[in-house]
């Protein structure tokens, strides 16, 4: 983005097959031209949930941040999106509490921008249901497991990554899994401003 910002999204198609694809990747689209606008994270999610109406797949869950390394700030706002991790450099990872919003496509559901400070060293995980979600366990002790595992994860986002995936993912659950995982860095000390990975895994027959 213009300036010093960097935009962070993660979103999840409800459905499958190809009309879900279809979906995604016009909504895909739609979110680099918001962002290019640097609108408040609840615009972004206003415009594209009037978008997401008109689409043959009707609903998805998205969570939008915004980056400001100047001022160490993090706009956020969410649609029934899973909560983000903040992961502290000193300190314990932990769930940001943001208005959870509705679905993209339900319309005429308000969303809202939440802000924080991110300081240099700390990071922040976005991933779609199918990391945590399985048909045997509650969500509340597998979200618990994923603090757990940052907690004494690898530093390096490579690592942290698939660190998260071997020991979450459950090969007969067929959902795929995204994650997108940043850390800020110091402003003076280089240009790239926020170090990420995304890793997308797709789901087994």
């Amino acid at each position: 983005m213009s300036g010093d910002k960097t935009a962070l999204v993660i979103g999840d198609v409800m459905g499958s097959g190809t009309g879900a694809a279809a979906t995604m990747g016009q909504l895909r689209t739609a979110t680099r031209t918001l962002a290019a606008l640097d609108l408040d994270p609840a615009a972004v999610l206003r415009h594209l949930d009037r978008i997401t109406g008109d689409l043959e797949q009707r609903f998805a869950t998205c969570t939008y941040a915004v980056y400001d390394a100047s001022r160490a700030c993090c706009s956020i706002a969410t649609a029934g999106h899973l909560p983000p991790v903040l992961i502290p450099a000193v300190g314990a990872p932990r769930f940001l509490d943001l208005p959870t919003g509705a679905p993209l496509g339900v319309g005429s559901v308000p969303f809202d921008t939440s802000r924080l400070r991110i300081e240099p060293g700390d990071g922040l995980l976005l991933y779609t249901d199918g990391l945590i979600e399985t048909r045997s366990h509650a969500l509340d002790t597998r979200l618990a497991v994923l603090l757990r595992l940052l907690a004494r994860s690898p530093r390096r986002l490579e690592e942290t990554c698939d660190h998260l995936l071997d020991a979450l993912r459950r090969r007969d659950e067929p959902d795929d899994v995204a994650l997108l995982l940043a850390r800020a860095r110091p402003v003076a000390r280089t240009p790239q401003l926020l170090r990420g990975r995304r890793k997308h895994v797709d789901g087994l027959p």
